[in-house]
């Protein structure tokens, strides 16, 4: 992969959140909040500080709440500034930055992660991009995970995938890889496969949800048959890719969050509440109490 900036991203968004039902019936799983803004913005953050500036939505035909989230809303804004309420009105203005475009692309058919990603093929082309799976939500005290990635990839002109280590026995849950020896935070890739069962896994790392990889990327997937759960993966494209193009396993500084399910996503509300600027203070007092009433001792 020629060494170059990475300023697309890629959002596949299409999936309908079935664990999260009935709530998702009508609210995308990717608009879940995490303390006061949604999934969908924490990935975009991320993708934004890491150099972004064109943002690919790959969503389904049914699902408009991404789209409506990004897009101006006129009437509100109106209101919000004839109110003079100017902080609010900042904050539905600014979900993205000056220069930062976003783009829909509809993926007509649920064929898996790695049909998502080749639907974006007409507006990345054949430069390197990022993927983000929003559901990963990565908390970082320094810079973002996918800007770590960007500066890896960019050093070494190398794919980077996001790893970390899983209990063997989630390894059928994961992408798993086979790697050389790590130098710092990163390992060449040797193999890798979809979901194996824990007796057939190369080792317990663990792909999550984000991704740099080159533009040949989209040739492989185009060749990729259906595989784990009749879908096609990104995993086995990335397989095949490794015949041509180096790619590494990129252990990545931060705290990742899967907030594809409940846990997680009360895992990750608890750190973000933690964190946050204004309200970590009560958030923790409500903690302690809480803890308190059931006899375990208080927070640090």
């Amino acid at each position: 992969m020629k060494s170059q900036r990475i300023r697309k991203a890629v959002f596949p968004v299409a999936g309908l959140g079935t664990r999260f039902l009935p709530v998702t019936k009508t609210i995308p799983k990717e608009m879940l909040p995490i303390v006061d803004r949604p999934l969908i913005q924490y990935a975009v953050d991320e993708a934004v500080e890491a150099g972004c500036d064109t943002l690919v939505f790959v969503t389904n035909r049914y699902k408009h709440a991404v789209a409506d989230y990004f897009d101006t809303a006129y009437e509100l804004e109106q209101k919000l500034e004839r109110a003079g309420k100017h902080e609010q009105l900042s904050l539905i203005r600014d979900v993205l930055p000056a220069g930062v475009r976003a783009v829909f692309v509809t993926q007509p058919e649920a064929l898996g992660l790695g049909h998502a990603v080749l639907c974006a093929r007409p507006i990345v082309g054949d430069e390197p991009f990022a993927v983000l799976l929003p559901d990963d939500l990565i908390w970082s005290a320094g810079p973002g995970a996918l800007a770590q990635m960007a500066g890896h990839a960019e050093a070494t002109g190398a794919a980077a995938i996001a790893v970390q280590n899983v209990p063997r026995a989630q390894t059928s849950s994961y992408g798993i890889v086979a790697t050389g020896e790590t130098v710092e935070r990163a390992a060449r890739v040797t193999g890798i496969v979809e979901k194996p069962d824990p007796e057939d896994a190369p080792s317990t790392l663990a792909v999550v949800g984000r991704y740099i990889l080159p533009g040949s990327i989209f040739n492989h997937l185009e060749r990729t048959r259906r595989g784990s759960g009749g879908e096609i993966q990104l995993t086995d494209a990335i397989a095949t890719l490794l015949a041509e193009s180096p790619v590494d396993a990129f252990r990545f500084q931060g705290t990742r969050f899967d907030c594809g399910t409940h846990l997680g996503l009360i895992e990750a509300t608890i750190r973000y509440a933690l964190d946050h600027e204004t309200m970590s203070d009560a958030a923790r007092e409500f903690m302690q109490d809480a803890l308190g009433e059931l006899g375990v001792v208080e927070l640090d």
